[in-house]
């Protein structure tokens, strides 16, 4: 049974984690960048320690410095809540490796599917329809704006990375592509230190379904 854990997150995922843990007897550890400091998560925790400044890249997106944290605190286990590194392969390796429970997928699950160009491509192959759009390698502005007005306006980029909602950008013709692209690339890499893209045929009216399995 684990004593402590480690919160990598921030907000409101990082509270409720944060509470749970403590009503389980846990010991919680926060990490928090200078604009946290003093954000709830840090006060619902039993320690806080400082990962960096304000911009994520510099703080919840610096995998050596969590991990550095989680040895100093003899964390036993990390939660990394979603979006930052709960989709990142190498992060979660880099706590297997470290003898620490990563609270989340296995690193080869997170290969397979933490990206969504890779997980379209793996549904593909399985023959399992998908929404048309583009998920491939090469991501040229140019390429992507082809590639846009071959699925045919409107589309939606989205960063390949994360989720959340986070980098998506809804386009209805070809004068505000260029923006879009620049606007979601920029996102993706300050939310997910990823900048890689992904387009979809916007489907205006939806019916969703939603399957989780644990």
């Amino acid at each position: 049974m684990f004593d402590s854990i480690l919160i990598a997150n921030r907000g409101e995922i990082a509270v409720r984690i944060a509470r749970t843990a403590r009503r389980m007897g846990l010991r919680v550890i926060a990490v928090y960048s200078d604009a946290d400091r003093n954000a709830l998560h840090v006060l619902e925790a039993d320690e806080a320690w400082r990962i960096g400044p304000a911009p994520a890249a510099q703080s919840y997106l610096d995998a050596e410095a969590i991990l550095d944290i989680a040895r100093k605190t003899k964390a036993r286990c990390l939660h990394p809540g979603y979006g930052f590194l709960a989709e990142n392969a190498e992060f979660a390796q880099a706590c297997e490796a470290g003898g620490i429970t990563f609270i989340g997928p296995s690193p080869e699950a997170i290969r397979a599917m933490g990206l969504k160009s890779t997980a379209k491509s793996l549904m593909q192959k399985a023959g399992v329809p998908v929404v048309p759009g583009y998920h491939g390698e090469d991501q040229d502005d140019a390429v992507l704006g082809e590639e846009a007005i071959r699925i045919g306006f409107p589309v939606i980029i989205k960063p390949a990375a994360g989720g959340g909602g986070k980098g998506m950008r809804l386009v209805f013709g070809v004068g505000e592509l260029g923006e879009a692209i620049n606007a979601a690339r920029r996102e993706a890499q300050a939310s997910f230190g990823d900048d890689r893209l992904l387009i979809e045929k916007y489907i205006e009216t939806p019916r969703h379904i939603e399957i989780q399995i644990l």
